[in-house]
């Protein structure tokens, strides 16, 4: 048996009750949370999960600043896709090879991506994640659905014959995830009558929408700097996140396309607390809770997979922090980390 200890102030369960504790780990897991009002002046908080990424798109970094939301990542001619098409394998490997890296090293311990390319597509991921700690979800297009974990579907308006993709990827098990609702509410309806598993977006969600969502159980992956980046957003009602928390939403943050947005899950908490003004748990539970996607709970709590950051709070000007939930949402980088805990 492989046992490790952690000491420090801990967020626990649910509620990130701060709690002096150590944390034994045993086997990848949480074997046991015990009092230790000696425990050394370091935060342990969960690892983040980043519930939506296209990483391919690391090969077309900061190439377009502006446009609109057709031009640059609609399939089939969107720039994104022409630079996916015309980009070397090889390249497109080390470029989601080194988000991942990017991503561990800003305290992320797992991700939903959606990758294009078909069964290639999703090869060349396979082939970036060897040997890294992480927990991917891979929702594979034009046909890479069959060998990824789901299909990710662009949107009802964008893809012919939606239908019988869904049925073969339900059919073999597969999840199914559309992107609904980022620059108008019109095509949600059409994502939630095949019952996905995880809808992206939902910026332009009604209050009808929202209370169909919550009643199916739907997780919803918002994406904040993106929709501000790509236009289809200038203000806190959109995603109207407020107004999922009131019908009853579960719903995670992600960082969508590496394209514009730097994968990094500290600076998305910080933008969602700043313009949504919900409570810091609160959008670092969204940043936490995408891991039940891959079946994991994310918390700190007796028998879970332990997937932790350890922050040294002597960096910078944390020491000063009365609230370290709060400091971790708006104030904490990458580099106050002192140690990146990840059993896949």
């Amino acid at each position: 048996m492989h046992e490790q200890v952690y000491r420090g102030l801990a967020l626990l369960g649910a509620d990130f009750e701060p709690s002096r504790v150590a944390i034994v780990v045993e086997n990848g897991r949480i074997a046991g949370i015990e009092d230790d009002p000696a425990a050394p002046d370091l935060w342990i908080c969960p690892a983040f999960f980043n519930a939506h990424t296209h990483l391919g798109d690391t090969v077309a970094m900061d190439c377009a600043t502006c446009g609109d939301l057709t031009a640059l990542v609609t399939p089939p001619n969107g720039l994104k896709h022409r630079i996916l098409a015309t980009t070397p394998r090889d390249r497109l490997v080390a470029g989601m090879r080194a988000s991942v890296e990017t991503m561990r090293a800003t305290g992320t311990a797992g991700f939903a991506d959606f990758r294009e390319g078909g069964p290639e597509g999703v090869s060349a991921l396979h082939d970036a994640l060897r040997g890294e700690a992480t927990t991917p979800i891979i929702f594979g297009r034009e046909g890479g659905e069959m060998t990824a974990d789901g299909i990710g579907i662009s949107s009802v308006r964008d893809v012919a014959g939606v239908e019988a993709q869904v049925t073969a990827a339900r059919a073999a098990g597969k999840k199914v995830a559309f992107h609904a609702g980022e620059r108008d509410p019109d095509d949600i309806d059409g994502a939630l009558a095949f019952e996905p598993d995880l809808l992206v977006h939902c910026t332009h969600a009604t209050d009808r929408q929202l209370r169909e969502i919550a009643d199916a159980g739907i997780p919803i992956a918002v994406c904040m700097r993106s929709n501000w980046i790509l236009g289809v957003t200038r203000g806190q009602d959109h995603p109207p996140l407020r107004k999922m928390t009131e019908l009853g939403c579960t719903f995670y943050l992600g960082t969508d396309n590496v394209m514009f947005v730097q994968p990094d899950m500290f600076r998305e908490m910080a933008f969602c607390e700043t313009v949504s003004r919900l409570p810091a748990d609160q959008v670092l539970r969204a940043a936490v809770g995408g891991a039940a996607l891959a079946g994991r709970s994310g918390l700190l709590e007796k028998g879970n997979h332990a997937d932790f950051i350890i922050i040294n709070p002597q960096y910078a000007n944390l020491r000063f922090s009365t609230d370290p939930s709060a400091s971790i949402v708006r104030r904490v980088d990458g580099n106050a980390i002192r140690e990146t805990v990840i059993n896949p």
